[in-house]
C-alpha cells in the first residue's frame, strides 16, 4: 500500500488493556492507522464529529450510553461505517440491535495475544475494518440513495448501465403452489431480515431457509435474537424435517441444503468464499422444488447467492433481489440482476407484501 492513504480507525473501547491491544492490531496492519481511542459512548460521539474517521471499531458494553445508542446517534447525525467488536458471544442482544440500527458487521474481539487463534481473529478484524470502511452509509432518516449512483451501495452499476434481459420463464410458472422460501444476505442483512420477517404472519405457509454471512461464533445468538424480534419461530437448521411457518438459519461453517422432506447440513468447501453459502442453498432449492420455490437475495458484498438464484430462475422459481435504493451494499443482488437471475427487484419494505401475494394467490404480479 505504498503511497496509498491509510484507513483511519476510531477505536471505542473502555478497557485500557483492550485499547492497547486493538491499537497494536491496527498499527500492525499496513492498510490501517489509529485515528483515536474513545473510552465511552459520549466521547466516541464527540470524536467522530471532530476526527471524521473512515470506520469505527465499537465495543458494545460501554460506561454511560451503550454501543447500541452510539450506533443510533451516529447513524442519525454523523453516518460512518461501524464494526461491532464483541467478546461475549452468549449475550448478543445489544450487538444485534446495533446491526439493526445500522452497524455493518459484528466480529470477535482478539482478546489476548496468548490465544492460539489470535492471529486469525486479528486479521479478520482488520479485514472487516478495511472492507466496511468503503461502504457509503447514509443517515437512517435520510432519503434513499439513488439506485443509479455508482457506489458500493449499488454494486458499481453506473447511470445508464445496461442490464441483461432476464430469460423468459417457463409457461407453466404463471400459477403454482409454492412450497419453500430461501433467503440469503450478507452486510446489512440482519436489519433487512428483520424488516422482511416482521412482515410475515405467524401462519406463513412455507418453511423459510436463511443464509446470513456472520461470524460463526455469533450465529446461534443471531438466530435466537432474530426469533425474539420477529413473529415466526427461528432455529438453527439441522439434519431434520422442516415445518411451514418456521425459519431455519444455516449454522456457522456448514452449508445448508433443502429438500421436500427436510434439511441437510454439508461441510463442503466454501463457495464464493462463504460457508454457509447462498449459492448452495439456492441451488438446492432449484433442484428440489423447481418452480415451487421462491428465492430472495438481500444486501451484501461480493457475489454469493447470485449464481444460485440464477439456477432457481432457470428452474422456474420466482426470484427477488433487493433494490439498490435500500440495499446497504448492492453487490450480491446486483450481480444476480446482471446474470439474469432475478424475476423482480424490490426495496426491502416491499418484499414481505410480495411474498404474501405470491403464496396467497399463486399468481405472479403482472
Amino acid at each position: 500500500m505504498s503511497g496509498a492513504r491509510k484507513i483511519r480507525v476510531l477505536v471505542v473501547e473502555d478497557s485500557p488493556v483492550v485499547q492497547q491491544l486493538l491499537a497494536h492490531v491496527i498499527g500492525e496492519d499496513p492498510r490501517l492507522e489509529l485515528a483515536g481511542i474513545a473510552a465511552s459512548g459520549e466521547q466516541a460521539l464527540r470524536m467522530v464529529d471532530s476526527l471524521r474517521p473512515d470506520v469505527v471499531s465499537l465495543d458494545i458494553r460501554l460506561p454511560g450510553i451503550d454501543g447500541f445508542a452510539v450506533t443510533q446517534r451516529l447513524m442519525r447525525d454523523h453516518p460512518v461505517p461501524i464494526v461491532v467488536v464483541a467478546s461475549d458471544v452468549r449475550d448478543l442482544d445489544i450487538p444485534m440491535r446495533a446491526l439493526q440500527a445500522g452497524a455493518l458487521a459484528v466480529v470477535e474481539k482478539p482478546g489476548s495475544m496468548a490465544r492460539a487463534d489470535y492471529q486469525t481473529v486479528a486479521r479478520h478484524l482488520c479485514t472487516q475494518l478495511t472492507i466496511m470502511s468503503q461502504v457509503k452509509v447514509i443517515r437512517q432518516r435520510g432519503r434513499p440513495r439513488n439506485g443509479d449512483e455508482e457506489s458500493p451501495g449499488n454494486g458499481g452499476r453506473g447511470k445508464g448501465a445496461a442490464v441483461p434481459t432476464p430469460p423468459p420463464l417457463p409457461p407453466s410458472t404463471a400459477k403454482r403452489q409454492f412450497r419453500a422460501l430461501g433467503i440469503a444476505a450478507s452486510t446489512g442483512g440482519p436489519a433487512a431480515l428483520v424488516k422482511l420477517l416482521r412482515g410475515l404472519p405467524t401462519n406463513f405457509p412455507l418453511p423459510v431457509f436463511v443464509v446470513q454471512h456472520i461470524g460463526a461464533p455469533f450465529v446461534a445468538g443471531f438466530a435466537s435474537w432474530l426469533g425474539s424480534v420477529t413473529p415466526l419461530p427461528v432455529a438453527l437448521a439441522s439434519d431434520a424435517p422442516h415445518r411451514p411457518g418456521h425459519v431455519y438459519v444455516a449454522p456457522g461453517e456448514l452449508h445448508l441444503t433443502a429438500e421436500p422432506g427436510g434439511m441437510r447440513l454439508v461441510q463442503g468447501d466454501p463457495v464464493c468464499g462463504q460457508r454457509p453459502s447462498g449459492d448452495v442453498l439456492f441451488s438446492s432449492l432449484a433442484s428440489a422444488f423447481g418452480a415451487a420455490a421462491i428465492g430472495v437475495l438481500l444486501t451484501g458484498m461480493g457475489e454469493d447467492g447470485a449464481r444460485g438464484l440464477t439456477d432457481m430462475r432457470r428452474a422456474g422459481a420466482y426470484t427477488i433481489a433487493e433494490h439498490a435504493s435500500t440495499a446497504v451494499i448492492h453487490s450480491m443482488p446486483g450481480t444476480a440482476v446482471r446474470l439474469g437471475g432475478v424475476t423482480e427487484e424490490l426495496p426491502i419494505d416491499k418484499v414481505a407484501a410480495r411474498l404474501l401475494e405470491l403464496v396467497s394467490t399463486g399468481v405472479e404480479p403482472s
